[in-house]
Order: C-alpha cells, then structure tokens, then sequence
C-alpha cells in the first residue's frame, strides 16, 4: 500500500504543524488517527480558537487507501465488508486510491442524511426499494467532523456514537434494512457557552480537551501573523510548512504500524483501575479509553511498551469528562490531582521489580512486597508528563485545594450529573427514553450502554449545597399541565408538526408537509403493474398517502419570581430560590431546560437571570441579588408575563411553570391611582389566562398573618405551598411531572 499522504482537494488548508500552541488537542487528534479504538475525540472551547482549523488539517495527514471501485462505502479490496450493500466483493477486486475524506455534519443535518435512507429516484423511475448511503458510509476510513455538537439533536448524537463505538451503521428504515462498515474518527467541537452535553453522551467520546485562546503576548502575535500570513499567500504557507507536514504524516504512519504490537502490562493495567476508582469515574470505558491511549501513545513515540508516563497522559485526556463531579465544580482535571493519584498508585503497586499481585504464584513463591508496603524512588512521573502540555487550563482549578480530595464513592460527595429521578407514577415507561432516564435505584450515570441485568452500582445521595438542603425529608410533589404529548421525565419527547420524522401513519393527509414520501412510494410500488403504469414514474393514489410522524423535544422553562422587598426575611427567600434555581440547573444543563428568575423591589421588577441553561451565568447572577425597598408585585407579575411571551415566541413548544415567592403584601400598584393587591391579582389572572401553572410559595411570617397569597394563588388558578416545602427537589418533581393536556 502506498504510503503518500491524502491530496488536498480545493483550496489549501492550514497546515497541521503550523498550529500554534493548543498541544493537547493536537495530541489527542493524533492519538485517534493512531488507534481508532480510542474513540474520538470532544474539543471545548470559547470561539476562535483553532479547534475546526486542527480538525481539518488532520485530514490531510491520514494515509490515503485502497477501495474497492464504485464501492460507495469505500470496502478495502484486500478485505471487502461481506454484508457490504454494494457487494458482495470477491477478495482481490479492482480498485483504486482515495484520500481519507473529512465529512462535516451539520447542525441541521436529519437523520436520514446521517444514516441514508430510501433511494427515492430508482424507487421512482424503477419502481423498486434500493438504499442511498449516508455521510455514516461517506465518512468510513476517514475523519468525521461535527461542529458544536451540543446543539445537535440527541438521538443523532446516540446513532453518531453507536456507530463510532462499533465500527458498524444499523439502518432499519423505510422498509430499508441495511448493516455496512463505518470505521471513522470522530471529532466533536462545542462552546460549552451555548449548552453542554448530556454526561451518558460525555462519557462515549474517548478523550476530551479544553482550549482557549493563549493569554500569552508572544503566543498571540504569532498566531496572527501565521493567520495572515496564510490568508496572503495560501500556496506559499503551505509549501513552507510541507516538511513538518510530511515528517508528522511519516510519524503518524509508523506509529498506526506499530501500535497493535504494543505491550500493556499488568502493572500499567492496575495502575490505570487504581487511577479510575480514585476519580470514581463510572462503568468500565475509562479503562478501556486510558489503555488504548496509553498504547497510542507509546506507539507515537516509537516504543513498543506502555510505561507510567503514557498513562499519565492517557488520564490527563481521558478523565476530565468522566471524573465525577457536581455541575457546580470547575470543569477538567486538575493535573496535581492526577499526580496525586499516581503517586498513590505506585505506592499502592510497590516496587516495579517485586512480583505483580495478579501473577500466579509459585507453590513456594519468595515473599514479595505487599500492595501496602512503602515503595522504592521511581523513575515514575513527576508532574510535568512526556506528552504535550496543557496550554495554560490546568492547574489552577479549586478541586486542588479541595478538602475532599477525588471523589471515592463516599456518601459526602454529590451524584454525578445526568442521574435523574424519574416520577414514574403511572408505571410506565417511554422505550425510547430507556437509554436516556436513569433511575439511581437500577443504573448509575454514565452506565447506559451497560447491558440489561448489570450491576447498576449503589446509589448516592444528591448534594445541590446548602441553599437546597430545606426540608427534604418532607419534599411536595406538584402536577403541571403541559403542552403537546410530552412525557414524564428527561426534556420530553412530544407529537409535534416539525421535527425528526418517526414514523409513517396509514392516515391520509391532503398537505404537502404531512407528507411521508419514502412510505407513499412503497405503498403505491407494489400495484404499478395492475394500475396499468408505462414508463417512468409512479402511479399513486390518494389511498397510497402516508402522513409522517413527527417528534421533537418539550423543553420546560421555570420562572421564578420572587419578592426581593423588605416587607419581609428577604434573605431567607433569596437562599431558598437560590439553592432551587441551582438544583434545577443541575438537571437543566444536561437536557437544555430553562431557569431564569425576575425580582420585584422598590418601585420596579427586574429579570436578573434571563432564562438560560448555563450554570456559570447562574451562579454570577444569583451572587448579585439586590433586596429591600417597597412590593411592586403588580409589576413582578407582567414582567414574568412579558419575559414568557418573548420565549413563547422563541420556542412554542417550551413548557412554562412559574413559582412566586411572595407574603403577597403589595404595596405598589400597576398604575398610578390603582390599588396594588388588586392590581397583583388582575395580574395573577392575566397569567392563567395565558395557560401558564403557577405555584405560589407563601413566605409569610410572624404571629400575625394577612393571608394574602392565598387568594393571589386562586387568581393565578395554581397552587398555594409555604417556603418550606419549596426545595431544589420539589421544583424538580414537579417539572419532571410535567405531562400533555391534550392529544398528539
């Protein structure tokens, strides 16, 4: 096979070589392209920061391959797929070289772009059922690239990863019924800004970087000048970089050559589960990814054994996603506590020349150290590592000065994000939610790939902070009316007019946008011949339409308003919203649920946290809250009102749900002249008018009570509960409770 790199179709691209810093990025995309079974690589990362620029300059590093001639999944001639759809191919079939294709997946791309689907024209013009592969089969033996792939649907993401984790495309679809090769590197890019990953999708990317823009001067000029410098002459930057190019294309080659003879030991073995239960990373693919890595690495720098540093690198990479941590904690891996781990395990390994504890022993073995015993100096890692350094996002995290130290399963340490609790009241259970809820009573986070019947791991008690720890023993579950035919649970799934197309219905639909072309075809196919048809074409009927089936995603926005003025313990009330508003994030972040917050005081209401998803912009905003002054409740109750009719507008389908925090003592009115109780509660009606539950959170207190939230909470039609029973988990139940008020 010939050893030339891929061809530069189009305009020239950024040399690989000439990306300035970023090592660990670069790093982890070479250690994919050496051993695919590392399993991707997830880059985060503000904007302008190089990350789709390295994506595309890998693709012209990759060797280009043999294929088989007008195999449209490109079947290695020397060893075909034998369920290949264009096949089969006898071994030893005519063929010719392709460049690794680099494969962009849009945001906006379906589902049938992804997997293929139906071949309408032969379906069409032949009147027969053919397969039309999708950019899965464009993309194997090549590099596939999604650019922020956290605003990409989830079940895309799920077939992305499933295809990626077995090397294989399942297509099961408009009476199609296909299996075909799809061996790719997957990369992922994302601004965590614009909304994070669920952690059971986290976890399936094999290694993960942070990248942001250098805060070094020197390091930013340069780049500038590289940039510029390309942009003027294309041609010329990349001739001057072609010997770098060519030698890390050689490199690349031998180490692909090599890595499969490379030689993991028990010790590197053991070291790598004593470093994965130290950050109580779930399920078993942290092993898996960290060994591979390490392998992958050793063969990059020509060795043909894994030592401690090739570990420590492989962690640094492969556990900054998977650590168990609150949604809270800074993100990524701080590498003192890494070093910490390994220090540990090799006092836990003892001497490198001591016999390994999982050797079989002989009948009348030399005692040996034990596992406790204090190990000898080591040439072992020392902090800096062999590989690439992080440019400048290590290192000064909190988890260093951390008292708590890695998590190691302790009931003082939070659950791991993406556990959520589902309600399941009425028993039942939404198939196609199977790999996404997790109840922490079968199955820990991250352990959804896990086959039925494993071990589910214990549970862990949720810890949201000190403002959410109010009363849980007596949680209230609320009920909420929704939208659309949504379920219990996770952001739900619901019968909508967009969306992804799920299934064809037998009913006949008269809009063209109902339409379900690929199932109206097949059921006017098989009558051509009776139907008396000539030609090309197809004969259809109204009886032969199908309607398509649509499903898109529920979101749920929560509201809070709440009474910042002094007409009572304002405090006590900004700790139990705080805690509730940050326990809900936790959920939120994960499926890109809403949380914002208006504050009513003095004379005017304000919307202090716009409804968002982000946990850092949370918590900066909730840390600024103003209290005291007169009760401009009126006033609250139309700004929350206006804040729901801007997202209305965004986002029909988002559920919304707002919880008022108020005595009910309004003492500003919604106009001049006008009387502020009445005015709150015309208000209050305004909101029931537009469909919108509310829950009222009667903070009054003292001996004497007015009992005005009461009757505030009838005009609103929503329920009246006291401040005690609001808690991060009851806002949280009464979200996941959320459920359709009519048919799809």
């Amino acid at each position: 096979m010939s050893t030339s790199t891929a061809p530069t179709a189009g305009p020239p691209r950024f040399p690989f070589s000439a990306v300035v810093g970023h090592d660990d990025l670069r790093l982890a995309l070479l250690l994919n392209a050496v051993h695919p079974g590392v399993g991707g690589v997830l880059v985060r990362g503000e904007k302008g920061t190089a990350k789709s620029t390295a994506v595309r300059a890998l693709a012209a590093l990759l060797p280009s391959h043999e294929v088989v001639e007008a195999c449209r999944f490109g079947c290695d001639p020397a060893a075909p797929d034998p369920s290949c759809p264009d096949g089969p191919h006898p071994a030893g079939a005519p063929g010719g070289r392709r460049p690794a294709r680099l494969v962009e997946l849009p945001v906006g791309a379906t589902e049938d772009r992804l997997v293929g689907s139906l071949d309408l024209e032969k379906a069409l013009s032949e009147g027969r059922r053919a397969y039309q592969p999708g950019l899965l089969a464009d993309a194997h033996r090549g590099v596939l690239y999604v650019d922020e792939v956290n605003l990409l649907h989830d079940h895309l993401v799920d077939l992305l990863l499933d295809a990626a984790a077995m090397g294989r495309a399942h297509v099961e679809r408009d009476g199609v019924s296909v299996s075909h090769a799809a061996r790719f590197l997957l990369v992922g890019t994302m601004n965590p800004e614009e909304g994070e990953l669920r952690p059971q999708l986290l976890d399936r990317f094999g290694l993960t970087v942070e990248v942001r823009a250098s805060r070094d001067v020197d390091t930013r000029v340069e780049v500038t000048r590289r940039r510029m410098a390309f942009e003027d002459d294309p041609v010329g930057f990349v001739a001057r970089f072609a010997p770098d190019e060519t030698a890390t294309a050689a490199r690349l080659r031998a180490a692909q050559a090599r890595v499969s003879a490379v030689a993991v030991s028990d010790r590197e073995l053991r070291r790598i589960a004593f470093v994965c239960a130290r950050f109580d990373v779930d399920g078993m693919r942290a092993d898996l990814v960290i060994t591979r890595a390490a392998a992958a690495h050793a063969a990059w720098d020509g060795r043909d054994a894994v030592t401690a540093d090739d570990v420590r690198v492989a962690a640094r990479l492969a556990l900054p996603h998977r650590r168990r941590r609150d949604p809270f904690d800074e993100p990524g891996l701080d590498p003192a506590e890494l070093d910490r781990a390994l220090a540990d395990a090799e006092d836990h390994l003892g001497p490198e020349d001591g016999p390994d504890p999982d050797d079989d022993p002989d009948p009348d073995p030399d005692p040996g150290p034990g596992p406790g015993d204090p190990a000898e100096p080591q040439d072992g890692p020392d902090g800096s590592g062999t590989g690439e350094e992080p440019d400048g996002t290590g290192g000064t995290t909190p988890e260093a000065d951390d008292p708590r130290g890695p998590a190691t399963g302790s009931g003082g340490r939070a659950e791991a994000p993406g556990t959520d609790s589902a309600d399941g009241a009425d028993g039942t259970t939404d198939p196609a939610e199977a790999a996404e809820a997790t109840d922490p009573g079968d199955r820990e986070p991250g352990a959804a790939q896990a086959p039925a019947g494993g071990d589910g791991g214990e549970g862990r008690a949720v810890v949201v902070g000190e403002a959410a720890r109010l009363h849980r023993a007596t949680v209230r579950k609320f009920t909420v009316p929704g939208l659309g035919a949504g379920a219990p649970g996770r952001r739900s799934r619901a019968r909508t007019d967009t969306g992804r197309v799920v299934r064809p219905s037998g009913a006949g639909t008269t809009r063209a946008a109902d339409l379900h072309l690929p199932a109206t075809v097949l059921a006017a196919a098989p009558h051509q011949a009776g139907r008396g048809r000539r030609g090309p074409g197809l004969l259809v009927r109204r009886d032969d339409l199908r309607r398509a089936e649509r499903e898109g995603r529920e979101g749920n926005l929560v509201l809070f308003v709440v009474d910042a003025s002094g007409s009572m313990a304002a405090r006590r009330r900004m700790t139990a919203v705080s805690g509730a508003v940050l326990g809900l994030l936790r959920d939120a972040y994960q499926r890109r649920d809403k949380v914002g917050l208006v504050t009513f005081r003095a004379r005017e209401a304000e919307l202090a946290l716009p409804p968002t998803s982000s946990v850092p912009t949370a918590q900066q905003r909730l840390s600024r809250l103003r209290t005291g002054g007169r009760t401009p409740l009126a006033g609250g109750l139309l700004k929350a009102r206006a804040v729901l009719d801007a997202e209305r507008r965004r986002d029909p389908r988002r559920r919304p749900l707002v919880v008022l925090l108020t005595d009910g003592r309004a003492t500003v009115p919604a106009r001049d002249g006008g009387d502020p109780v009445v005015d709150s509660r015309r208000a209050a009606g305004l909101l029931a008018a537009d469909g919108v539950h509310t829950v009222v959170v009667d903070c009054e207190a003292g001996h004497v009570r007015l009992g005005l939230a009461a009757p505030l909470a009838a005009a609103a039609g929503g329920e009246l509960v006291t401040l005690d029973e609001l808690t991060a988990d009851s806002v949280g139940d009464l979200v996941r409770a959320t459920r359709s008020a009519r048919a799809a």
